[in-house]
């Protein structure tokens, strides 16, 4: 049974085939349709349909799960198909992406062909150098470190001398043994950007974030070309740019231009982190989903968080000066100062390595962290593209990903690199083999193998608006309640009336769910909200 323009028929729907002009990747696809009735096709029908609802692309001959078609042949026919998020299970994308290839063969393998960021990818192993270097730390003997593994120390001494190669199972040992060196260096996102070329920004907001909508400033803008914004409380933590509907003159039909971004920054990610959680799902599920609606990467940076001060931010800014450092990008840049904190660049966009004083840098915005310095991936469109192909389509874990392109594209020696070996050929493994590493950036590469990916959801809060109250504010009002005039000032308050960020920023900070599926989930948020192993498969807390 199907519905046809309104009228019920005794059709059954069946699937023909997609149509040569629609063959492209899309969220809206053509298809032929046949009407079967009685063993025989009596008509047929080219429709649109989303390639979200159809799921998959059924066999040519097998029945299709259409309720519905509207339309004429004149402006042309959609179908309509229910199903549910959570038996959604989309490969049309990937069938159509496989058609592509047969019909664009040549054009595909040129494509295919182009270097790749990943290509040649070095990994660094954990070695005698290292464990020399974690015993200094840790301030401990071969005698104590075997007494803490329960090892003799002769294998200690053996790892050391290199007559005896340090296996995974004795990493692992010692970071159970130690596990402040497993939980003072960790990986996060700190900014995300996806384009959705088929999507409206309040489209994004319930289908792909599911968050609620009445959370959300609208306000016009004139940045990256678009004429819209939507940002969650009224700030740019969460917010999508897109383009406002436009009505026709003479028509007076409204015209929606489809494509959005959506970003989230920094302290963006944290809170929608805060969704993943009321929504039960982890970034790796984030992204599969975003793909579905043909969600694109246009940025993300990855922050390795050094909380253990293993890197000296003065060490590195002298290694850099003092040309003890190998990279594959010829383009860096040293910012700041010792007081203020400093920061060093290495390459350009699309894809850029940051080494900065993250403690410094919070401080001076009257914030506090226990980050000491940090390490950024910044990728941009097809590098960070290729990344999120690397982690979401192999088992690799992202931190591996991660600790792979560090190591294979920077290097900090303790000896200066000869000129003559930074214009060899092979001048990466004549580094290696010749010139002493930076015993830090060597362990921090090793052993970041071994960190873990983590989530910290938190909510959206007022502590920006609280600290300036405190700082700037405070000593004035103090002046005024001792000269008799505290009357006015709350008087002040309790009429003043709130600008619609404020009443945005009021309405995120008190509601505790954020999203749609706040009703079916019961997760206590006013108590504080630790980390989450992104690597773990259930998300389990860290």
């Amino acid at each position: 049974m199907i519905t046809i323009n309104n009228e019920p028929t005794a059709y059954t729907p069946i699937f023909l085939g997609t149509t040569q002009h629609s063959l492209r990747l899309s969220l809206q696809i053509l298809i032929m349709v046949g009407m079967k009735l009685n063993d025989e096709i009596v008509e047929t029908y080219n429709v649109t349909v989303s390639s979200i609802e159809l799921g998959h692309l059924p066999n040519i001959g097998s029945e299709i799960a259409i309720d519905e078609i509207t339309g004429s042949e004149l402006s042309g026919f959609k179908a309509k198909l229910k199903q549910s998020d959570a038996q959604m299970q989309n490969t049309a994308s990937t069938e159509l992406e496989k058609l592509l290839d047969l019909k664009n063969v040549g054009r595909y393998q040129l494509l295919k062909g182009k270097d790749n960021m990943t290509q040649d990818m070095n990994t660094l192993e954990f070695d005698a150098n290292n464990l020399k270097y974690v015993r200094q730390i840790l301030n401990a003997s071969q005698d104590s470190l075997a007494k803490q593994l329960k090892i003799t120390r002769q294998t200690v001494n053996r790892f050391e001398t290199g007559e005896q190669k340090i296996s995974d199972r004795f990493l692992d040992k010692l970071l159970v043994a130690y596990p402040d060196l497993a939980e003072n260096i960790e990986v996060q996102f700190d900014w995300v950007s996806l384009t959705f070329p088929d999507l409206t920004s309040k489209q994004v907001i319930a289908d792909v974030l599911r968050l609620q909508e009445n959370l959300f400033l609208e306000r016009p803008t004139s940045q990256n070309f678009y004429t819209r914004e939507m940002a969650f409380a009224g700030e740019k933590n969460i917010y999508i740019q897109d383009f406002a509907p436009v009505k026709n003159p003479e028509t007076q039909a409204v015209d929606q231009k489809f494509g959005t971004t959506l970003y989230l920054t920094g302290k963006g990610t944290r809170l929608f982190e805060k969704a993943l959680l009321e929504q039960s799902m982890n970034w790796r599920d984030f992204f599969e989903k975003a793909r579905l609606y043909r969600g694109h990467l246009t940025r993300l940076d990855i922050a390795i968080n050094d909380k253990w001060g293993l890197l000296n931010m003065n060490d590195l800014v002298k290694a850099v000066q003092e040309k003890r450092f190998w990279s594959k990008s010829k383009s860096y840049a040293v910012h700041g100062n010792v007081d203020d904190g400093w920061t060093v660049d290495f390459g350009k966009s699309p894809f850029v390595i940051r080494a900065y004083d993250k403690h410094k840098e919070q401080a001076n915005k009257g914030y506090d962290t226990d980050v000491k310095t940090r390490v950024e991936l910044e990728l941009h469109q097809d590098k960070a593209e290729y990344v999120l192909d690397e982690w979401l389509n192999n088992d690799e874990k992202l931190v591996s990903i991660t600790f792979d392109i560090l190591y294979t594209y920077l290097w900090f020696t303790n000896g200066k690199i000869g000129d003559q070996q930074l214009k060899s050929h092979t001048v990466r493994d004549e580094i290696e083999a010749t010139v002493e590493p930076m015993p830090a950036w060597s362990l921090l590469t090793a052993l970041g193998q071994k960190m873990k990916f983590v989530r910290e959801p938190k909510k959206q809060s007022v502590e920006r608006i609280e600290k300036w109250v405190l700082q700037s504010v405070v000593p004035s009002l103090a002046v005024l309640k001792k000269t008799g005039h505290w009357h006015e000032i709350i008087e002040a308050i309790n009429t003043v009336e709130l600008s619609a960020e404020h009443e945005k920023l009021v309405m995120a900070t008190t509601k505790n769910a954020i999203t749609q599926a706040s009703k079916q989930l019961n997760i206590n948020f006013e108590k504080p909200t630790k980390k989450y192993n992104e690597d773990d498969e259930q998300g389990k807390r860290a």
